[in-house]
This record gives structure tokens, sequence and C-alpha cells, in this order.
């Protein structure tokens, strides 16, 4: 089987005339920690929501495990094998930590309690399993959805803006677990946060206007003019295309 776990063809979405991504190529390949960056309005969220299903695309094809899933809803993807976490919370709030990962381990069936605890512990919320999801910290319900994630066993797990609400402390463990994770599965990883990126990511792409603008290692897109223009806003003399 090909190492390209996912990829999309000419994938483009518009709305109403307006348009939010054209023509992207994309490839991610497999046990890698590919970045996903750009501008405010670069049109990351509009790909995201069709990679999990949650937009169709107007045009462009998107394959996953050699399979085409362009026209698979979102429950179908993560029954391929997908799993997301939002950039906004989406825990049970009113649920124990164990309860809201349950739900997610239900779905592969299997030794429920074994995987809610490994994921817990992995997150490093292992002490933490009968608190109710809403009284914990916003960074910390971060953690839990990553958990509720990880419960699934995914084939591509794609995390939204991981590190928000996180402290400096947790930033460094998630670093550790996101270093343990890809030798499990696939990571994409959409994040502001450059540092956790150029540490992370083994190659980046970043999208402006809606397209690539470029994809490389994180050497190449730190010296890369073109993203140091629209994104990193830095610039040089000896800055590179």
């Amino acid at each position: 089987m090909s190492d390209v776990i996912l990829s999309t063809k000419a994938l483009s979405k518009s709305f109403d005339g307006l348009r939010a991504n054209h023509g992207i190529d994309f490839e991610l390949y497999r046990h890698e920690v590919h970045a996903l960056i750009g501008p405010n309005g670069a049109g990351k969220t509009t790909f995201v929501s069709m990679l999990i299903g949650r937009l169709r695309p107007t045009s462009g094809v998107m394959t996953f495990e050699g399979r085409d899933v362009t026209a698979l809803g979102a429950a179908a993807r993560v029954k391929a094998g997908m799993a997301y976490t939002f950039q906004i919370t989406s825990v049970f709030a009113k649920l124990s930590c164990h309860e809201n990962v349950a739900l997610a381990a239900r779905r592969l069936g299997g030794d429920v309690e074994a995987e809610v605890a490994s994921a817990l512990e992995r997150v490093g919320l292992g002490g933490r399993a009968e608190e109710i999801a809403g009284d914990l910290s916003y960074g910390h319900q971060r953690l839990l959805e990553i958990a509720m994630g990880l419960a699934q066993r995914p084939a591509l797990l794609i995390l939204d803006e991981p590190t928000q609400g996180l402290a400096e402390s947790e930033i460094a463990d998630f670093k550790s677990l996101i270093r343990a994770l890809a030798a499990e599965t696939t990571i994409l990883l959409i994040e502001h946060n450059m540092s956790v990126v150029m540490e992370l990511a083994d190659r980046i792409t970043v999208l402006n206007f809606g397209e690539v603008l470029a994809q490389g290692s994180p050497e190449e897109i730190h010296h890369s003019s073109a993203v140091q223009s629209a994104y990193l806003g830095t610039g040089g003399d000896d800055a590179e295309d």
C-alpha cells in the first residue's frame, strides 16, 4: 500500500460564487506529523471541514486509505478511521471525563474500560477520570477531547488548535504526547503556535487566500520568502523561495 494515507486533488469549495478553497492538491503520509498553517481567512477551516466530511467540495477528489471518500459524510469518515478534535471543545460538559471517553471508545467495541483508562492516562488526565468535564479548565477540556479521539484508535487524528488554552508546562507535555502518537497514527495539526509547529511537524502546508502557498519541511517553510511575507511576518535578504 502507498505511504500516502490521505490525498486531495484539485479540491475546491465555493459559497454563493465566493471561492473559499481552490485547486488544493494535498498529501498526508502515514505516521507523519503534518501541520496546516496560514493567516486568518486563509481557508483552513473550510479545507479541514471538507477533509472530515462536514462540507461537500464544489469540485475535486479526496481519497483516504486508497478509497475515494469525496461523497462520504462525517460519520462515515469516522468509521473509516478519522478522528477530529474541534477548535471549540465539543466535550459533554455534564458527563465525567471517563464517560466522555467511554462514549468515543464504544464505537470500537472491545475492552472499553481499558481504552478509557489508557487514553486518559496518555493525555495526563488519568487521575481525573471521575471529574465532571465542565469543571475542567479550558486547556484540560482540550486534552480530554484528544483522549476521546485516541479512544477511537484512528488511522488519522486531526487536531484543530490543540494548544489553545494550555499553559506552557502543558504545551511541553503535549509535544511529548504528539511525538509518542506519531509512531502509531498519522497526525494533521492545525496550529497557530509556530514554535509548536516548527518543533513537531515533519512537513508543513501553508494556505493563503484559499490556495496552497507553500509545502515543505519546517526549514523550507521558515526560509520561504513567500511564507514570510504572507504569514510569518519576517523577511530578510537571505530568504529563499
